[in-house]
């Protein structure tokens, strides 16, 4: 599939993600999602099954998923975006593909299509290698609160 090529990829700010995202808080913090790699278009997470996100019949819930694939579609929009922008995603897809019972999940997203005001994100989820979902959604790109819409 083709790379596409982004004019406004802040270099600065992936590089500030990627150290703050140690800091991290609220679900990603909970789940263990650390961001390892975020170049123009692209993103990589990767967490560690624990046990207390296994349902008792032995397989990552859904919803642990489902938070992840969130968390890699919108993160990967901030280094393209203008300054004090947002993305909120407004929906997406999830196919469950494999059980994942342990050890790690990697989660990597690309950007399909980016507009002014949103963006298509393509997510696959492997665990060992093994594709365990794949998932695409929809953002929404919002201006901080007060500016004037274009």
């Amino acid at each position: 599939m083709e790379q596409q090529q982004f004019d406004t990829f802040d270099q600065r700010t992936a590089d500030a993600m990627i150290a703050a995202h140690e800091n991290i808080t609220g679900l990603p913090a909970y789940l263990g999602a650390r961001l390892v790699e975020l170049t123009p278009g692209r993103l990589k997470l990767v967490m560690e099954v624990r046990e207390e996100l296994v349902t008792p019949v032995g397989a990552v819930h859904g919803g642990v998923m489902a938070g992840l694939v969130d968390h890699a579609l919108g993160v990967v929009l901030y280094p393209l975006m203008k300054p004090a922008q947002w993305a909120a995603t407004t929906e997406f897809k999830l196919n469950y593909l494999a059980a994942v019972k342990k050890g790690e999940l990697v989660a990597e997203s690309r950007v399909v299509s980016l507009g002014r005001r949103s963006a298509v994100v393509r997510c696959e989820v492997t665990n060992d290698g093994r594709l365990a979902c794949v998932a695409q959604g929809t953002l929404l790109i919002s201006d901080p609160p007060g500016k004037p819409k274009a």
